[in-house]
């Protein structure tokens, strides 16, 4: 639901609606997901897209280990901006645990569904690189989905930051029996899904078709990066007050046509103009219903721009 300060139209003359953007503007602005197969780090991944694109920078989204395969979303160059915007993401994995010894299948469940589903205290292993001090993490859902023997198929949606291999580990210490993941892959994170996943050499190969002159390939794996913050909150704003936000101004509620209800002061929002380009992300110094009904103040002070300067320098 929206709250609308007043109706303003868009002029034409500047910016670019998301869709409508070529192949290089995308290359600047988008998100690929990317396919991991076993062995690289994630980072080498990264570096690969890097490559590929001749980009100046990239990120990836939510590391995962060199012997885990699936999504991976990996930032471009302009987007890597955005990083902070998918910090939390959800994930959820599929994967095969053994057990050391045979194991009763429902005591089992019962064990994961009574100490292993909820808020859990987990302690990082050792080769993470965060602090290994006890942190609270959710596991949303564990299933398990069939058993052959010792090996164990389960699927499970976990908050971001929870270790798989370590909470496997901790399920086999708790049902007496010990336990260790063989295999482990990634479905989803947030709401990017392994159906938009696409191989490294998918990826070469849409870009060389796009320097034969075909672009569609191309044009399915880059994703405008206004298509992947559905989980984020959103401001949008006229187009006279978008060059003072990309010189860093704070957005005042003057500058405000309609605002995203559920804002709560402090939240990480994204600021869009009326083409529904991402111009900024801030943070919110209001809740919705005060910079619906504020006439000055600071609305959101800007934390990076992500617009291009000078894109609608209006002058009258």
């Amino acid at each position: 639901m929206w709250l609308v300060r007043g109706i303003e139209e868009t002029d034409e003359r500047f910016g670019k609606r998301p869709e409508e953007r070529t192949i290089e503007e995308l290359i600047e602005n988008s998100l690929i997901i990317v396919d991991k197969h076993e062995g690289p780090t994630s980072h080498q991944i990264s570096l690969w897209v890097k490559e590929i694109f001749n980009a100046k920078k990239v990120g990836h989204i939510g590391t995962l280990d060199p012997k885990v395969t699936g999504v991976l979303p990996v930032l471009l160059n302009n987007a890597v901006k955005t990083a902070p915007l998918f910090q939390k993401l959800e994930k959820e994995y599929v994967g095969i645990m053994h057990l050391h010894k045979d194991f009763d299948i429902e005591k089992l469940k019962e064990i994961i569904a009574r100490k292993f589903v909820g808020k859990i205290i987990q302690i990082p292993p050792k080769k993470a690189a965060v602090a290994r001090r006890p942190r609270e993490r959710e596991v949303k859902s564990f299933d398990i989905l069939e058993v052959d023997g010792r090996d164990i198929l389960f699927q499970t949606k976990v908050e971001a930051g929870t270790y798989i291999r370590k909470l496997v580990w901790d399920i086999g210490i708790e049902a007496g029996v010990g336990a260790h993941m063989v295999e482990l892959r990634r479905i989803r994170a947030g709401n990017f899904t392994e159906d938009q996943a696409h191989s490294l050499v998918e990826i070469r190969d849409a870009f060389e078709f796009w320097k034969e002159g075909e672009e569609k390939y191309l044009r399915k794996i880059l994703i405008p990066i206004e298509f992947t913050i559905d989980h984020v909150k959103k401001v949008f704003v006229k187009d006279t007050a978008i060059e003072a936000i990309c010189n860093g101004a704070p957005l005042y509620p003057v500058g405000i046509v309609r605002i995203q209800e559920g804002i709560v002061e402090g939240e990480l929002i994204a600021i869009m103009s009326l083409k529904n380009e991402l111009v900024a992300i801030g943070i919110a110094k209001m809740n919705s219903q005060k910079m619906y009904e504020a006439k000055k103040g600071i609305a959101v002070r800007i934390d990076r721009v992500i617009m291009k300067k000078g894109t609608y320098k209006i002058t009258t």
